[in-house]
């Protein structure tokens, strides 16, 4: 038995690390400040709606009324993005929802910019009652 404790413990040792999806305040800032002013839409405003949102998680999944939202900014794939359990989207950022719940925001942010452009801050329904003013706690204020 105790040949395998070496073994299994450098099995352990070379797993890949499982990488944080739950943001900070300031990691979000940072992360999605392309976004800010963009359609008026400050960065304080967008740090209110994504906590209320997805929690910062990036990896969050959430089914609403027989759609899935994705990622940090909680995409839909009813119109937005393309998945396996949707398959009559209108996929209009023509983009795999899976690519939405990874740490890389770019596309995520694109995404988002598009929904802006098209259904402004509304779409986000966090928006109107908890971030549309009052929003001061949601300044990232680095060490």
């Amino acid at each position: 038995m105790m040949r395998f404790v070496p073994l299994f413990l450098v099995c352990i040792l070379s797993l890949p690390a499982f990488q944080a999806t739950e943001l900070t305040k300031c990691e979000v800032s940072h992360a999605i400040k392309d976004i800010d002013g963009y359609q008026g839409i400050s960065l304080l405003e967008w740090a209110c709606v994504l906590f209320h949102t997805s929690g910062y998680d990036t990896q969050a999944v959430v089914n609403d009324n027989g759609s899935t939202e994705y990622g940090l900014f909680q995409i839909s794939d009813r119109f937005w993005c393309k998945s396996s359990e949707f398959r009559d989207s209108e996929n209009i950022c023509g983009i795999s929802c899976d690519k939405l719940l990874d740490d890389e925001l770019a596309d995520d942010i694109a995404c988002a910019k598009k929904i802006l452009a098209i259904k402004g801050i509304d779409y986000w329904k966090a928006y109107k009652p908890m971030c549309s003013d009052k929003l001061e706690q949601w300044r990232c204020e680095k060490p």
